[in-house]
């Protein structure tokens, strides 16, 4: 049996206005297409782009389909940012590689499952490896734990992705991002 902790402890940085701080920062590094995944975790985020008039919010089967995605995307002269959960993570190992092959910006926005007194044991292994899976593969990981940190850990992230060409991830915290927390 499972017992929902108090709404106090995860109410605070579930209520916080993150997502728009990360949408701002998007557009003003101008971000044009959006692939996700459904995730509840950005669902403020992605309603946000579906109600941009400069964005693009693009659906997925699969998250590797993002990473293919977004290469086309800076070929056809656009910029984009990956959505996707961190059980996602583990669907993208081999095309990460087109990465340093063609040279083209990434960046990717990943709510974190499996951390923070998880409830499904299925999130427990993908989330305890995400930051070693992506720099195995080359990507640089940046981390926002909490919702003051979203906007500096966001703008540090887009420079290196769009000017450095470094391909970066932003791992969003469980706690962060309002994941319900259960216990036995």
């Amino acid at each position: 049996m499972h017992a929902r902790a108090d709404a106090a402890d995860t109410a605070p940085e579930s209520s916080t206005l993150w997502p728009d701080d990360i949408f701002a920062t998007l557009q003003r590094f101008d971000v044009r297409q959006v692939p996700y995944v459904p995730d509840a975790g950005h669902s403020k985020l992605i309603q946000r782009v579906q109600g941009s008039s400069t964005m693009r919010g693009i659906p997925l089967t699969t998250e590797e389909e993002g990473v293919a995605l977004l290469a086309g995307a800076w070929t056809g002269g656009q910029r984009g940012v990956l959505l996707m959960q961190s059980s996602g993570v583990g669907n993208c190992i081999n095309m990460l590689s087109l990465i340093p092959i063609l040279r083209y910006p990434f960046l990717t926005l990943v709510t974190m499952r499996g951390e923070w007194g998880e409830f499904n044991p299925w999130q427990v292994p993908m989330g305890s490896t995400t930051q070693g899976v992506f720099e195995l593969s080359g990507v640089k990981v940046l981390r926002a734990s909490n919702a003051a940190e979203v906007p500096a850990v966001l703008e540090a992230a887009a420079a290196q992705a769009y000017n450095a060409l470094t391909p970066t991830a932003v791992l969003l915290s469980q706690r962060l991002i309002g994941a319900k927390v259960f216990t036995k």
